[in-house]
């Protein structure tokens, strides 16, 4: 296993609920998708595809169901879908949601990348966990990283290489190519199947959309660290020898770890995305 600045994986976050094996968008908005996840997705580790919690059945009981939430305002809602365009069901939406991803990168950069099963599942459970201090890279919509992460120096000078950056030169570049006006269409197109794996996650009530938001604003408030970016090594794993950058959150210690230019071209992408994403939301005169 290769050391990593961020924890080892553990199981993301969910409300209780129990495992099944039924099926295992910054590629985030669609692919975040497939950025917010995106840059998100694009900038990790993955092992082999998990299966992903399912809700669980309900149970007769004798005690009342507490009293559900309110549903929340929504802050940045999506056009209702077009009459007459009917979607598949979640489970059956990894052919439609691997046509629109390829549209926007390619074929082959789609069979060398993504994880084709869970699509959307994988997708909703990265961009929700990565302003967390926890992102399960074993959830993530696309494949490893190659290599290990590239260290330079020792002890007090231990830190990340400047060669460390060329990782995650193919994810960049296909991060770069998707047209944003393009990758957001696809997603409000699809947005009832983000929404409903939102809900299946333990959020209803909830709006998928505002929080594809929020995570795309707290990676473009990652830092703009300088090199040398120091690690420590106390055990297996390194950590970040700065304590502001340890406690940051999954997704902004991603965009650290791939480098200060790679961060910076994956900022300019997400804006262009964001934009999108609220220009979406606004009703049509």
């Amino acid at each position: 296993m290769d050391n990593r600045v961020d924890p080892e994986d553990r199981p993301y976050h969910l409300r209780q609920q129990p495992r099944s094996r039924a099926l295992p968008v910054a590629i985030g908005v669609l692919a975040a998708v497939a950025a917010a996840g995106s840059a998100y997705w694009w900038f990790g580790h993955d092992r082999e595809p998990a299966a992903f919690p399912r809700p669980p059945e309900a149970t007769a009981t004798a005690t009342p169901s507490p009293k559900p939430e309110p549903p929340a305002a929504i802050q940045y809602p999506v056009p209702a879908a077009v009459p007459g365009k009917s979607l598949p069901a979640l489970d059956a939406s990894d052919e439609l949601a691997g046509e629109a991803i390829a549209a926007l990168i390619g074929s082959k950069v789609f069979a060398d990348l993504v994880v084709p099963t869970g699509i959307v599942r994988r997708i909703v459970a990265t961009v929700d966990n990565l302003p967390r201090s926890v992102a399960p890279r074993r959830v993530f919509p696309v494949q490893s990283v190659p290599g290990a992460l590239v260290v330079t120096g020792r002890r007090e000078n231990l830190a990340i290489s400047p060669a460390n950056a060329a990782r995650y030169a193919i994810y960049l570049k296909a991060f770069d190519s998707m047209d944003a006006a393009a990758l957001v269409n696809s997603y409000v197109r699809l947005y009832p199947l983000f929404q409903r794996a939102y809900e299946e996650l333990g959020f209803p009530g909830r709006h998928f959309n505002d929080r594809l938001v929020e995570a795309i604003d707290d990676l473009l408030a990652a830092p703009d660290a300088a090199p040398p970016i120091l690690l420590l090594q106390p055990k297996v794993l390194y950590e970040f020898a700065d304590s502001d950058l340890e406690t940051r959150s999954a997704g902004q210690k991603i965009l650290l770890r791939m480098g200060r230019e790679n961060a910076a071209r994956a900022k300019v992408k997400l804006r262009e995305i964001r934009r999108q994403l609220i220009a979406a939301s606004r009703p049509k005169s």
